[in-house]
């Protein structure tokens, strides 16, 4: 019965992951490799050639699969027993870092039933498996028990515990998430029953070794009491670590896991001969002379054997060696005595970690293999580096070349280690112990001066050789103390998602979170030195950065009042045209109280979130001494602003010209911010080639361009803008190799430009020659075999060639599969390296080259991106794309702030991300979720027909809600708060109140107290609503640990300064004064793997974290994401405009550009993003302002019935009113009147003139008859029928007429969307004559009526007039289709209309009118 019951158990017990990740297969050596288990390509680990595929057989007659890693500088064995759900393919990455984190060899293995392993997982199969696998290590490997630590996580701690209470000369075994059985862990029971799997309370206490126990405080899976547990119960408990948020599955990506793991290895591996032996001798139960008896005798006093001859300074190995044979595994716990024991040798000149030069060599080799490819990789498919140069890298730094893991090996310090003058690290002792060099003073300082690796005495060091300190010496303790993670995780707020302001630097308990602690000596004990007396600096002045001004009170307060009188006259107007209907003609009444019913409403809500404009300032001279002056915090006065990372988004090269992409990605590079913190990433969508190779050229041009800004001041830094620029460039230059200088960029520029220009051919011609050569090959191929396959059959692709005879693995110019837009492989390329952290000046020059000896040099780092896209998968347009840069630039840069601007918007002025940056650097700075700066643009016609500067909406709209919650996401010009965009929340501060901040009543959070950390593990309470389920990061996130880790880095790393007592929530000065790591490639490995098509599945991109999916105007929801969270965004309006780019001028590309942003805002409002379901954190009237983006498209059917009207009337001779009386004229005055008014009091305090804001109201006819009723009946099909929406993008390129600069305006080419305003025209104008006839040959006219239909229709007349001119071409060159519509639908409207009723009441068509 209990053995059915057990495998019962079983059957519910263990979950193999179906299909497996991997496949074994046998090479044609004999070796074994691994291989995706969905292709043939290269598993990740078929070119390691440290790992060993092994197939073992069990006892059982199973074949299970292993994988051996072997580390050249391990001294012990780690035998990895995995956990539920996974196999080998999933874990190989954690083995690489285990192996290489922990230096030891590393055996994992799969269960019966796992993997490829055959056979069905049982407990019993489990211990059979693991008894082979040990077996194995003894036969194959020569490692024993005194040489293995097991390690067991999950259901693996019952395999683990089986064989450790066998093996009583174990070294050590590390439990981590283990479980007490496998009844308790659905039940807390306190029996153990027959069927019961895995009964590791019973075997604890047989384990011999020590034991780490380690266990996640917020295990949902195996409660903490089961780690509690087996830890009381160990016969030699090791430190337990306790993970204080830590779930069950997520535990490795805490630091705490590896540092601990790292100490506990450490401890066994430096365990003393004496130590291990009386631990073995009281285990074994042998009597205290047993070793004296047997073998050499070790003396306690002197250290070292008795048998030695001769004193010597170097300790001499120990080698007890009992017994070399050994059998099987049942002999060997059988018998004590046979066995063997080894004692490792400790480091020596002889046996070191890695020789200094050869892992300097290793080094430089790795930073320029990373430089010199291209990297590329995809869904089951290999991630590939292909030798790619694309331009000189420049002369490398000394300070670059580091090597990955140069820091403190001494547990609790994570400092760099010690380098030379030259940056080359330094080793102390022969062992090659890493040491930094506070921990190497304190070493010298305590009197015994022993290396913490080899416990050998250290030899002097020359400390003035050493690199110069970049901050005060400070001692261990205080250097600790002033910049300490906090081991506070994040905690759960009231919707469950994460509070990212937990991710904050503590210092010293009396401060508190967020205080610097000010050194109390100058630098160097000297207060004449850079930094001076801390008192004279703590009395310094604090100044802000930004300053926020109200619009004058004798504007606003007119202006508001005027908003009020317009509600009642419209009121009051409503009210009086309700209850005075038009009998003769109700249907014309009822149609028009409708229309204007919905125009009140729809006018309020544009209205009411304009009742609290605001300006803004910036001071870069305080954020300049703030954040780049020496300080006591920051004694060289290195940069400490936060790293921005900014985003260039292109899909398609034809529509997106190439050079318009390069000048943009020039003037990202020229920007005047620290180049050490500057990173520009290029996400081509569309995979191209031609914009690689575009990308690169700007790379290498860059080299010219960008000193040449920074020696002259140049500005703009987009050179087509300067040097097309209309004004004097030699204005106000003095220096007098200016021109020259300015003639060597300008020549080099239009070298520049013609290559680019020449790409598309240029690749064309490439792509034939290879492709030639390849059908010549095929050809002859063809030949020598005598195939009987037919010439015809043979299908040779038509491929895209790189200029190094490689294929391009992005889109071909002839699509192919793999290679098409939709379905091509991710690549990455680093087209300029990142910088060192030092300036690098150039050289003087000569004669025919700039004199660059007093310019920085430097340029900061430059990637080109292209995510993978394949069939089947939904890539979610731009909003996909700009989610796969966020992913990928966390892995390889992560600035804090994310800067996103289309591939025609530049950077105009350069000091724009200055001013962005003051406002999150700012007191509150750490609330704001984006800094939006007004969109501006180039090449518009004078007379701006078409609305395109939309000044209105960017100078009064947006403005006006940066004084609720702050203006709306509009798709460029904006930058992030990397967390913010990640879905956290916003610290939870106190609200204002003030008359501008109208909102619903916020839920305030409860208070959380830290922890102790001193409280006993068994006192906390795992409740789930007081910290963070990590757990629920890889689902958020994905499964990458580098994405994950890099959250906590951005969170702190963008918070503003803690040096002010009103910001609660900063970081210490000077932390971002370090030097960043170089690229490795492995880092760009695991960026190519977060970009590739099923990264994002099962997890909550494009959901509630990054871009969010589901609407062609992805931007407004996400900005609307944020603002639902509680974040507030800032307007930001430079002197200088910040960005410029270019608008569609013509009249058909408007209107379809209109078209997308309506569309877009009627899915938000049938969606889940509508305002009327937003938060209580959403102000009302910046819900007001959201609830209107969503409505103004349905604003087009009451605007085109009510366009129509008019003519209605002049048809029917009738009116909206019974007659033009005083009542009613009144109260058209006042509505006109108050209109007329808030526009001049709009006009004067935005700024904007008053033809702009006429062309605004022309225009919103325009769209509103056309664009507006399409958005309407297409959100509708999508909603009701499912019908997706599909556009096409915007052209960036500039009309074929190369004489005038607005050629495109007066291109002429048909869409439907022109049917509705053209009939409104035609019709209008038929009215307003028939109109005229009737009454002038009626017998009694109706002037009233007449002139009232003819006042409307002339209003609608007069703002389709662009639309009109715009159907004609140049110089009123109609196209013949236009004259063909028109003429259509009027007459046909007209003969309805007369034909419906006569013009004399009688039946006959035409009736009695006649013509005198």
């Amino acid at each position: 019965m209990g053995c059915m019951f057990s495998q019962l158990a079983a059957k519910f017990a263990f979950f193999p992951p179906s299909p497996p990740t991997y496949q074994i297969k046998k090479r044609d050596n004999g070796k074994l490799t691994v291989v995706s288990s969905s292709s043939s390509m290269p598993f990740p680990a078929d070119d390691d050639t440290s790992l060993d595929v092994l197939l073992i057989d069990t006892k059982h007659g199973n074949k299970i699969v292993a994988f051996y890693l072997k580390n050249p500088y391990a001294r012990l064995t780690l035998l990895y027993s995995h956990g539920n759900a996974t196999d080998l393919g999933q874990l190989y990455d954690l083995f690489v870092q285990l192996k290489v984190n922990l230096r030891v060899n590393l055996m994992g293995y799969d269960y019966s039933g796992y993997g490829t392993s055959t056979g069905k997982p049982s407990e019993s199969n489990t211990y059979a498996d693991i008894e082979a696998v040990y077996q194995c290590l003894q036969s194959e490997y020569g490692i024993g028990q005194e040489d293995l630590i097991l390690y067991g996580q999950s259901v693996g701690s019952g395999p683990t515990l089986h064989l450790a209470a066998k093996l009583p000369r174990l070294r050590g075994v590390v439990l981590h998430s283990g479980i007490l059985s496998g009844l308790r862990v659905l039940c807390h029971v306190k029996f153990s029953c027959c069927f019961d799997i895995y009964q590791n309370i019973n075997k604890i206490q047989k384990v011999k070794c020590p034991v780490l126990v380690i266990h996640g405080t917020e295990d949902d899976v195996v409660n903490w009491l089961h780690g509690n547990g087996l830890w009381k119960m160990a016969r030699e408990p090791y430190e337990p670590l306790w993970i204080k948020g830590g779930g069950h599955c997520n535990l490795e990506l805490y630091p705490d896991y590896i540092h601990h793991l790292c100490k506990f290895i450490y401890e066994m591996e430096n365990m003393t001969t004496e130590i291990r032996l009386e631990g073995i001798r009281q285990s074994l139960g042998l009597p205290k002379r047993f070793w004296e008896k047997s073998f050499l005798f070790f003396d306690k006093e002197k250290g070292e054997t008795m048998a030695s001859e001769s004193h010597v300074t170097r300790r001499a190995p120990t080698i007890h060696h009992i017994t070399d044979s050994a059998g099987d595994l049942e002999n060997e716990i059988g018998s004590v005595d046979l066995g063997r024991y080894t004692v490792h040798i400790p480091p020596t000149p002889d046996n070191q970690p890695m020789p200094m030069e050869i892992a300097l060599q290793a080094v430089g080799i790795e930073e320029e293999y990373v430089s010199k490819s291209m990297f590329t990789g995809g869904h089951n498919r290999v991630t590939r580096a292909l030798s790619k140069k694309i331009i000189d890298s420049g002369a490398s730094h000394p300070q670059t070349v580091v090597a990955e893991r140069s820091f403190c090996e001494i547990p609790g310090c994570s400092a760099k280690m010690m380098t030379n003058r030259q940056g080359i690290d330094v080793f102390p002792c022969e062992c090659g112990f890493r040491i930094c060099k506070d921990c190497y003073r304190d070493a010298m300082g305590s009197g015994d001066g022993f290396c913490p690796g080899c416990k050998e005495h250290y030899r002097g060091l020359d400390e003035s050789e050493m690199a110069l300190a970049s901050q005060p010496h400070l001692s261990k303790s205080e250097r600790r103390l002033s910049v300490v993670e906090s081991t506070e995780f994040l905690m759960r707020n009231q919707s469950n998602e994460f509070d990212y302001t937990q991710y904050l630097y503590e210092t010293r308990k009396s401060y508190g979170y967020g205080n610097a602690v000010w050194p109390m000596d100058g630098v160097k004990g000297n207060k004449d030195e850079i930094g001076g007396d801390p008192k004279v600096f703590s009395q310094k002045q604090w100044k802000p950065l930004t300053q926020k001004s109200n619009i004058r009170a004798a504007v606003l307060s007119p202006y508001r009042l005027l908003i009020l009188i317009r509600i009642v006259v419209l009121g009051l107007f409503l009210q009086w045209r309700i209850s005075h209907p038009n009998e003769d003609a109700i249907w014309l009444w009822f149609m028009s109280v409708i229309c204007e019913i919905w125009f009140a409403f729809s006018w309020l809500l544009d209205q009411l979130p304009k009742l609290c404009p605001v300006n803004r300032a910036v001071d870069l001279g305080a954020l300049q001494e703030k954040f780049e002056t020496p300080s006591p915090n920051n004694p060289s006065g290195r940069s400490d602003l936060p790293g921005i990372d900014v985003f260039v988004s292109t899909a398609d090269p034809e529509k997106e010209p190439p050079l318009v992409t390069a000048n943009t990605i020039l003037s990202i590079l020229a920007a005047e911010y620290p180049v050490e913190k500057l990173a520009c990433y290029v996400s081509d969508d569309g995979g191209a080639l031609l914009t690689f190779e575009a990308m690169a050229e700007a790379a290498s041009f860059a080299r010219i361009w960008v000193p040449f800004c920074r020696k002259h001041e140049i500005e703009p830094r987009n050179p087509e803008s300067y040097f097309n620029l209309k004004r004097d460039p030699y204005k106000n230059k003095v220096r007098s190799d200016f021109v020259r200088d300015r003639r060597r960029v300008k020549r080099e520029y239009d070298e520049f430009k013609v290559r680019i220009n020449g790409l598309s051919d240029s690749i064309r011609r490439r792509s034939d020659a290879f492709n030639t050569r390849e059908e010549v090959k095929v050809l002859k191929r063809w030949r020598e075999d005598n195939s009987d396959e037919p010439m015809e059959s043979l299908k040779i692709p038509k491929a895209t060639w790189m200029a190094d005879s490689a294929h391009w693995p992005g889109t071909w110019t002839v699509p192919a599969p793999e290679h098409s837009r939709g379905d091509h492989a991710s690549i990455i390329q680093v087209m300029l390296d990142p910088p060192i952290d030092e300036p690098q000046k150039g050289t003087e020059g000569d004669g025919n080259s700039m004199n660059l000896s007093e310019v920085d040099i430097r340029l900061p780092m430059l990637v080109y991106v292209t995510r993978e896209k394949r069939p089947g998968y939904d890539h979610n347009k731009k909003a996909g794309a700009m989610n796969a840069l966020v992913r990928a630039s966390a892995i390889m840069s992560n600035g804090p702030f994310i800067l996103n601007l289309d591939c025609d918007h530049y950077v105009y002025n350069s000091l724009a991300l200055r001013e962005g940056i003051c406002f999150m650097m700012d007191r509150d700075g750490e609330r704001i979720c984006y800094v939006q700066f007004p969109q501006r643009f180039e090449g518009i016609d004078p007379s701006d027909r078409y609305a395109n500067h939309n000044t209105v909406f960017f100078d009064v709209n947006m403005r006006a809600l940066d004084g609720i919650q702050g203006p709306v996401y509009v798709g460029t010009g904006c930058l992030f708060r990397r967390t913010a965009l990640y879905g956290f929340e916003p610290p939870q501060l106190q609200e204002d109140t003030d008359c501008c901040s109208c909102c619903f009543p916020r839920l305030k959070k409860p208070a959380t107290v830290a922890s102790d950390p001193d409280v006993d593990p068994e006192d906390i309470q795992l409740r789930e609503d007081d910290e963070m389920n990590i757990a629920l990061i890889p689902k958020k996130f994905g499964n990458s640990s580098l994405l994950v880790e890099s959250v906590r880095v951005a969170a702190i790393q963008g918070q503003p300064l803690a040096d002010h007592p009103s910001v609660k929530y900063g970081r210490p000065p000077g932390v971002l004064t370090m030097p960043r790591k170089p690229l490795d490639p492995s880092t760009i490995g695991e960026a190519i793997d977060v970009i590739s098509c099923w990264y994002e599945d099962k997890t909550e991109w494009g959901q509630s974290v990054g871009w969010i999916y589901g609407s062609v105007t992805e931007d407004v929801v996400t900005g609307y994401r944020m603002h639902n969270r509680g974040w507030r965004s800032v307007y930001c309006v430079t002197k200088r405009d910040a960005f410029r780019g270019t608008a569609p001028i013509n009249l058909t590309d408007r209107l379809h550009q209109v078209l997308r942003w309506a569309t877009g805002s009627v899915e938000i409002f049938f969606s889940r993003n509508n305002a009327l379901l937003g938060s209580p954190r959403l102000k009302l009237l910046q819900r007001i302002a959201y609830l209107n983006v969503g409505i103004y498209p349905f604003t087009s059917i009451f605007l085109i019935v009510y366009c129509f009207l008019p003519a209605l009337s002049l048809f029917s001779g009738q009116f909206i009113v019974q007659t033009l009386n005083v009542t009613f004229l009144v109260y058209l005055l006042a509505i006109t009147l108050t209109l007329c008014a808030l526009a001049v009091l709009e006009i004067k305090w935005s700024d904007i003139e008053l033809e702009e804001w006429w062309r605004n109201e022309q225009f919103w006819l325009i769209g509103g008859t056309s664009a507006h009723l399409a958005a309407v009946l297409q959100g509708l099909l999508k909603v009701l029928a499912g019908i997706e929406i599909s556009f096409t993008l915007t052209s960036k390129s500039a009309g074929d007429d190369v004489d005038d600069d607005f050629a495109d305006l007066y291109i002429f080419k048909w869409t439907s969307l022109m049917i509705p305003p053209l009939t409104i025209i035609m019709v209008n104008l038929i009215a307003i004559a028939y109109g005229f006839c009737r009454t002038i040959y009626s017998t009694v006219p109706e002037w009233s009526h007449l002139l009232g239909g003819v006042f409307f229709s002339f209003w609608v007349l007069a703002h389709l007039y662009p639309f009109a001119k715009g159907l004609m071409g140049r110089r009123g060159k109609t196209p013949t289709i236009v004259f063909v519509w028109s003429g259509l639908i009027a007459i046909s409207i007209s003969l309805l209309w007369v034909a419906i009723k006569p013009p004399s009441g009688n039946s006959d068509i035409g009736g009695s009118f006649q013509f005198p």
